[in-house]
């Protein structure tokens, strides 16, 4: 059964402050395993989390355009995923800056910029999450510790890629005794993430509800130094591809989340009650399977603004050749937001002659312009994209879904007024 448990912080005899020097009590959360909790779902929740999967479903039939092999959409959503998820911990960056940090490092470039590091991190832990889910039959602890090793890797906190935590930690404040939220004791973590690991490869329960339950449960054993927020928005996409309802792309539930921040994380705090009672779990289902909704539905818009990009792409550059590198190239656009050509030839697999000239074609027609890249440093910005990314952007910022309705909940380029909330060793 879900507890609180009563413990002493001690005191730091070299404390600069009177409260580090004296010892303090504090509670952490000890969650029930997942295997004891019975779940009664009312049926008008059955029945949505049935809906809101065909939904997700749909999302990935739709994606089936010209527009380039449904690849290149579903890499610019997971992109845009990987960016909720990162500002949701204050780890702000819009797509353009991180797109150009991205092309600047498979240009072998230097990355001065920290957050667009850490973001590209997250879309690395994305890929290796979905990856096991379309390559193993059964997840296991190691593969998260992958997950999360891949997050840090680039980052200042890299030495504790991969680290399941050995002491307390909590999440705000200067100790657990002011903590807005302790974690259970490191003791119970390796029991509580075996319990954990053997849900998720269990699939008792649909799809939708399994990766609702699986993100709480990981954020609430916070088992990671650092890294716990993003590490659990990725098991969600790694839920949602390995049950079969996200084949190739993954509905970018973090974008809402970030809208509704402050609702996410009374989600979340809402299932940490005592005893063991599934009723707890249903507004939190009940979110998850809203915002679900609404990712898919905003998905499918920015398709098909996309789709009608593309079009005007192809009025712009005029009769191309079928299996050229300039048709291919167009194909790839929402793949390569930013390239160079060196990228784009790794990308397509032509001649770096070929692609030199479909390049200077598509920037002769308007398709594409050069930007700089580091100091001096020649790439190409596919023209209209990122517009469009913006006014997406901007729709899920109003929670009603229309800024001329409600104003943004949150801000899009800049630090947000949420404190982000560290966790400490």
């Amino acid at each position: 059964m879900g507890r609180w448990e009563e413990h002493v912080w001690p005191a730091d005899p070299a404390g600069q402050t009177r409260a580090q020097r004296t010892p303090c009590r504090f509670r952490a959360y000890v969650p029930e395993a997942l295997s004891e909790i019975d779940f009664t779902l009312p049926g008008a929740l059955a029945a949505d989390l049935a809906d809101v999967e065909r939904d997700v479903l749909a999302l990935n039939s739709a994606v089936n355009t010209p527009l380039a092999q449904v690849e290149a959409m579903a890499r610019f959503l997971l992109r845009a995923e990987a960016v909720a998820s990162s500002n949701i911990e204050g780890l702000v960056i819009n797509v353009r800056r991180l797109a150009r940090s991205e092309v600047a490092a498979a240009s072998g470039l230097e990355v001065n910029d920290a957050t667009a590091r850490a973001v590209m991190g997250n879309i690395q832990a994305l890929d290796d999450a979905l990856a096991l889910a379309t390559e193993k039959d059964f997840i296991t602890v190691d593969d998260l510790r992958d997950v999360h090793r891949a997050l840090l890797r680039d980052t200042r906190d890299a030495r504790w890629g991969g680290v399941v935590r050995e002491t307390q930690n909590w999440i705000g404040g200067s100790s657990p005794c002011r903590a807005s939220f302790v974690p259970p004791p490191a003791d119970q973590v390796d029991r509580l993430l075996d319990d954990l690991i053997n849900y998720i490869n269990a699939d008792t329960h649909p799809a939708l509800m399994q990766a609702a339950v699986a993100h709480v449960q990981f954020e609430t054993i916070h088992p990671f130094a650092d890294g716990n927020g993003r590490t659990g928005r990725a098991l969600i996409q790694l839920v949602l591809r390995r049950r079969g309802i996200a084949p190739r792309v993954v509905p970018p539930v973090s974008l809402v989340l970030a809208t509704e921040a402050d609702a996410y994380v009374r989600g979340l705090t809402s299932v940490r009650g005592e005893g063991s009672d599934s009723g707890r779990w249903l507004d939190w289902i009940e979110q998850f399977v809203s915002a679900t909704s609404r990712a898919c539905l905003d998905a499918r818009r920015f398709v098909t603004s996309v789709e009608e990009l593309e079009v005007q792409w192809r009025e712009r550059l005029g009769a191309v050749r079928a299996g050229s590198a300039a048709a291919a190239l167009l194909s790839e656009l929402p793949r390569l937001p930013v390239f160079t050509v060196n990228t784009a030839t790794e990308a397509l697999g032509r001649s770096w002659d070929a692609v030199n000239l479909a390049v200077a074609r598509l920037e002769q027609a308007g398709v594409v312009r050069q930007v700089t890249i580091g100091r001096r440093n020649r790439a190409y910005e596919v023209v209209g994209l990122f517009e469009a990314m913006t006014a997406y952007e901007r729709i899920l910022a109003s929670p009603a879904g229309d800024t001329l309705i409600a104003k943004p909940a949150r801000r899009r380029t800049r630090a947000t007024d949420r404190q982000h909330v560290g966790c400490h060793p």
